[in-house]
């Protein structure tokens, strides 16, 4: 429910009570005292549902600024007529729900922070967040998410861009802008130090941090996160509903790749880098095209109609443009998911074989114990997953099987046994080694 207080000028008080009165709203109308520039004041209390529909009827008798109107949160009503009119406007689930539009900018404005202050949370968040990749520390990184207020532009944004206000809409573009390059900056700094004053152990490989390597190498799920904090943020937004968990869920998807970014920068690892940007630009058009099309879904509409058509046009350019932005950046997530469904089978299907050879009564007693796949023959032990080395999308030039056998036993035909079954079954002139690994028998 929403209280309404209108200081009204002498020409709009008649025309104002006309509309209420017509719509059997119960009000109250106090005058004002001769030194005010306004002739009295008038209160009244709204379902949610109800306010813009009223606001729109007075503003076309003529309501406008030139007046002084406040709204604010009533929790409880006690009256007969408002029961009637509470039912009287109770229709679609979400229409009763939704904020009417000037509560959506007032909200959508509340959450633009000062710069400083924006761009301080914005910075210890990303180096909280960087610090807890290094750490491998997934409850630091949580707690990054907690602090960076990156919701407020995102959903500005959106509601600047459906009401046709501009000066949100860029408050809320340049915002965005501002905080992922402040927190790629601080994190990239923050990693060059540690780095540098030995906070982290000297040779570290960083791209064998679980928290590390989860965003280095983005994948087309991504974009699902992205897509759902986007609708999430925008239903919390537009619907009263505190955005605060919403927000922790956003900065999820932009705070640790920014972080991951920092990091392979600090480090001079240009794929890692390349991949971890992709995955923060992603979630950030992914965001805003999903509170984009939630806004414009819901009704929202700029508070003069005949801005409609400029809204809408706006609209439809500005999900031309992010839709396009983002197919050309899902390429690069199609490639990289599609890779590592490939190594992954292929990984899977040499399990298989070697353990259908190792089924033979002849290695009872030997047992796989590990595959492993390498790009690059002259680097003996260098994962596929380290993509400082060659392409993301380079297949395995070696294939590591470990096993385990007795001390007493002997196997040298298991070598080639092997290769022939590999071979056969993936069809790549890829080498195969295999390593022993001897055990005692009591």
């Amino acid at each position: 429910m929403r209280h309404v207080e209108i200081s009204l000028r002498p020409e709009t008080r008649e025309p104002v009570l006309e509309v209420l009165d017509s719509e059997r709203i119960d009000y109250t109308v106090v005058p004002t005292d001769d030194s005010s520039e306004y002739e009295s004041l008038v209160s009244f209390t709204l379902p949610k549902s109800a306010v813009e529909v009223i606001l729109d009827e007075l503003e076309r008798v003529g309501l406008g600024e030139d007046d002084h109107t406040v709204i604010v949160t009533a929790d409880m009503v006690i009256s007969q007529k408002f029961g009637a009119l509470k039912d009287r406007f109770t229709g679609e689930v979400l229409d009763d729900q939704r904020l009417a539009r000037y509560e959506l900018y007032a909200e959508s404005e509340g959450l633009i922070l000062a710069i400083p202050i924006y761009v301080t949370l914005t910075l210890v968040s990303a180096i909280v967040a960087t610090a807890g990749l290094l750490l491998d520390s997934a409850a630091v990184v949580v707690g990054s998410m907690v602090i960076a207020p990156l919701i407020g532009p995102t959903l500005a944004a959106s509601a600047g861009t459906v009401l046709n206000e501009r000066d949100l809409l860029w408050t809320g573009v340049m915002y965005q802008v501002l905080g992922v390059s402040v927190a790629i900056a601080g994190s990239a700094a923050f990693a060059w130090l540690s780095k540098s004053l030995f906070l982290v152990p000297p040779g570290i490989e960083v791209l064998e941090i679980n928290e590390v390597s989860e965003r280095v190498l983005p994948h087309l799920l991504s974009l699902v996160v992205a897509f759902g904090a986007g609708i999430a943020g925008v239903l919390c937004l537009s619907t009263g509903t505190s955005v605060t968990l919403v927000g922790v869920m956003i900065t999820a998807a932009l705070i640790p790749p920014a972080a991951a970014a920092g990091i392979a920068i600090a480090w001079w690892i240009p794929n890692a880098a390349v991949g971890s940007l992709v995955l923060v630009f992603v979630n950030l058009l992914g965001v805003n095209i999903t509170g984009l099309l939630t806004l414009w879904a819901m009704g929202y509409r700029p508070q003069i109609q005949s801005e409609e058509g400029i809204a809408r046009q706006l609209v439809r350019r500005r999900l031309i443009v992010l839709t396009f932005v983002i197919l050309v950046l899902s390429i690069f997530l199609i490639g990289v998911t599609w890779a590592s469904y490939e190594r992954a089978s292929l990984e899977n299907d040499v399990t298989t074989e070697a353990e259908a050879v190792l089924d033979s009564s002849a290695y009872q007693d030997t047992y796989l114990v590990e595959v492993e796949l390498f790009l690059e023959e002259e680097i003996p032990f260098e994962p596929v997953v380290r993509i400082e080395e060659g392409s993301l999308f380079e297949g395995p030039e070696r294939i590591v099987i470990t096993v385990e056998q007795p001390g007493d036993d002997d196997h040298p035909e298991l070598v080639s046994e092997l290769d022939e079954r590999i071979t056969d079954e993936t069809g790549d002139d890829v080498r195969v080694d295999v390593r022993f690994i001897e055990y005692d028998t009591a």
